[in-house]
């Protein structure tokens, strides 16, 4: 803090800012960033935190759902009706009747976020009409004469615009970046990986976005989860968190403390960074490990989406009525970059930098290639040198 009666520093002034733009903070928006900075699955979640309509209705466009679209209301009852069937078929749960077809699908939302009887019920069912919809994106995407250029031209025009739009409306991004992984980069990040199948490369298209001070990391995530990234889509266990310590970043916030007491459990979870004060689950472990070849000091907030991207256009094109029972809806594979700008000078620096990076990658590849051919010429040139051969 600056001393008495001296002007507040630029840290301070951006901190003082920051705080002003989380004053609308939700417990929703909590339990979103806990998400997407630890990785963690709203199927295990046993609430929602939507205050009214109006969350509501932004929370489904997020996930392309227009609510006042009615062919999108009667995909939702849709999928309400099949994940009930689901239920009861395989479980069988009996779902009160207002949860299973009286109130609008649209309602559950609101009464899985209540604390009432039939919250439990409106929250199972959701879960179950979640996979339902991501399933029947994954097909869609599948079974659509569509190529990659042209999906991963959807998301970046989504992307793009919708960034410009937080930028317009004032949140300070000092850069904004995107790339598709080249071919040879693909080959090369398979052969160094342990997982050589290429359905776990989730980087094939990257977006990058630079703040101007670290604390306004935290109200560009919230705003993207507003605007853009569907926390219920980011891929659990795929999230890196080297800068904000989530604890942390509540207990320097008035406001955020007083809100977090309502937070639901971590279920295992917990931040990559200076928080490890329980022991690691397996799956937490795994969580927080960083790519090998990263330099040391290499700091950044990564995480992966299953962005959901409208094909309405595609679909009227082929005019088969095949299509309709998977909806308009497909998902795409998204790794999100969000830094600051001091984290990522210090990221380009020595043993961090992107060279040295590609330089530890290259050398594991040309070592995995080589192994046997390095062992048979060792042999050799000692059979070679040995007399009593």
């Amino acid at each position: 803090m600056s001393e008495r009666g001296s002007p507040p520093t630029k840290e301070e002034l951006a901190a003082a800012a920051a705080e002003a733009r989380l004053i609308n903070t939700s417990l929703g928006d909590l339990e979103a960033m806990r998400i997407i900075l630890r990785g963690g699955s709203v199927v295990d979640w046993h609430r929602l935190d939507l205050r009214d309509h109006d969350e509501v209705d932004r929370f489904l466009r997020v996930n392309e759902f227009e609510p006042s679209r009615e062919g999108d209301m009667q995909r939702l009852e849709s999928l309400r009706a099949e994940a009930v069937d689901y239920l009861v078929r395989n479980f069988g749960f009996r779902i009160p009747d207002d949860v299973s077809h009286r109130v609008p699908a649209r309602d559950l939302f609101l009464v899985a976020s209540r604390r009432t009887r039939r919250q439990v019920y409106a929250c199972i069912v959701l879960k179950v009409m979640h996979i339902i919809h991501h399933l029947a994106g994954r097909e869609l995407l599948f079974r659509l004469p569509i190529s990659d250029d042209e999906v991963f031209q959807l998301v970046e025009r989504k992307v793009v615009r919708i960034v410009e739009e937080i930028r317009a409306a004032g949140h300070p991004i000092v850069q904004f970046e995107w790339s598709r992984k080249p071919r040879d980069s693909l080959v090369t990040k398979l052969l160094a990986k342990r997982s050589t199948l290429a359905a776990n490369v989730y980087d094939k298209l990257r977006f990058r976005l630079m703040t101007r001070d670290r604390s306004d990391l935290l109200p560009m995530l919230i705003e993207l989860t507003h605007r853009l990234i569907p926390f219920n889509y980011v891929v659990p266990g795929e999230s890196v968190n080297d800068i904000i310590p989530f604890r942390r970043a509540i207990d320097e916030s008035a406001f955020l403390k007083k809100i977090s007491t309502g937070l639901q459990g971590d279920i295992g979870l917990v931040d990559n960074v200076e928080e490890r004060d329980v022991p690691l689950e397996p799956a937490a472990t795994a969580a927080v490990r960083l790519n090998e070849f990263s330099g040391p000091g290499y700091r950044i907030i990564n995480f992966v989406a299953d962005l959901p991207v409208r094909v309405d256009n595609f679909i009227s094109r082929i005019s088969d009525p095949g299509y309709a029972e998977y909806g308009p809806i497909v998902f795409v594979l998204t790794e999100f970059q969000i830094v600051d700008a001091r984290t990522a000078h210090d990221n380009e620096t020595g043993e961090n930098s992107h060279e040295k990076y590609k330089e530890r990658q290259v050398a594991r590849v040309k070592a995995r290639l080589l192994r046997g051919l390095n062992d048979k010429s060792t042999h050799q040139h000692q059979a070679e040198s040995d007399p009593e051969g």
